[in-house]
């Protein structure tokens, strides 16, 4: 079993340990992949260091600094309260640093903004009018916008995996709810989307199973297993 989370390593790891999962893991929406047994970074792709600087510096003057992810550790300007539901929600530490464009050295895996929802549309507009071809947008959750590397995806996350497992992409189902599960979906021989997803990606879907609320994709992968039996 492959996971493609936009999470980054550290949140995710302990569900990995939990569930026995040692096979790469896509993180960051596919900007990373890595070992969960060592940590060690399989795939970087992180978003370009001048074109990080350009959003962060018009996220803030739109008045929404950024999540700044590197090195697999979260960073902010300043602590608000989204920065600090988000680190709980999360369960991670965040670093406060000041002026993000001047602290930023290295190019970052992500940058996420967590805003209001019915913020999140024009913050996109505006990255995408001045930026777009800089940086790979989408959204996992309502209140978040991301941005990274574009030629990353958990797209391409996942046919990195399959390469480095020996696996056949055309052979391997994937799952997605959200809207940055659509590269996912596309990339995979047959993706498969819940039946509460985003609506963009059920269009995109080769089939739609049941809901997360009964437990869908559980449902699938116990009844193909039945069927091997």
């Amino acid at each position: 079993m492959i996971i493609a989370t936009g999470r980054m390593f550290r949140s995710v790891r302990p569900f990995l340990e939990q569930a026995g999962i040692d096979d790469p893991v896509v993180c960051y929406q596919g900007a990373a992949v890595i070992d969960p047994a060592s940590g060690t970074f399989l795939l970087h792709e992180p978003l370009a260091l001048e074109s990080a600087r350009s959003v962060i510096g018009l996220l803030v003057a739109l008045g929404h600094s950024p999540n700044c992810y590197v090195n697999d550790r979260l960073y902010v300007d300043t602590h608000t309260d989204y920065s600090r539901r988000y680190a709980t929600f999360q369960h991670l530490p965040v670093e406060e640093v000041g002026d993000l464009v001047t602290w930023l050295a290295e190019p970052p895996t992500k940058l996420a903004v967590v805003a209001d929802p019915a913020d999140i549309p024009a913050l996109r507009a505006a990255v995408a009018e001045q930026l777009a071809d800089q940086v790979y947008l989408t959204t996992s959750l309502p209140y978040l916008l991301e941005m990274g590397n574009p030629a990353a995806s958990k797209g391409t996350g996942l046919a990195f995996v399959a390469e480095r497992l020996g696996a056949s992409i055309d052979r391997i189902v994937s799952f997605g709810d959200g809207e940055n599960d659509i590269e996912l979906i596309d990339e995979a021989g047959f993706g498969i989307a819940v039946a509460d997803a985003n609506p963009i990606l059920l269009d995109r879907a080769d089939w739609v199973c049941p809901s997360a609320e009964v437990e869908g994709v559980a449902a699938v992968i116990e009844a193909y297993l039945d069927s091997l039996r």
